[in-house]
């Protein structure tokens, strides 16, 4: 996991608190802010995602020309 990853998924998180939080004291604008956290920790988490296949597959490639 990287650092992306990990950022996304506590932006992800908190966005659904701020959500949850502005539907429990029924503040429109703090449920919206929620929602917009929550699509930029799902879209850093994917950028950690992509991230975290393209090292591997590096990796992989690595171990392939050491192996010819």
């Amino acid at each position: 996991m990287n650092k992306n990853q990990v950022k996304g998924v506590v932006k992800d998180v908190a966005g659904k608190v701020q959500e949850e939080a502005g539907k429990l004291v029924g503040n429109k604008e703090q449920e919206a802010k929620g929602l917009k956290k929550q699509a930029e920790g799902k879209a850093e988490k994917a950028l950690g995602d992509v991230k975290e296949v393209a090292k591997d597959a590096k990796e992989a490639l690595k171990d392939a020309v050491k192996k010819q």
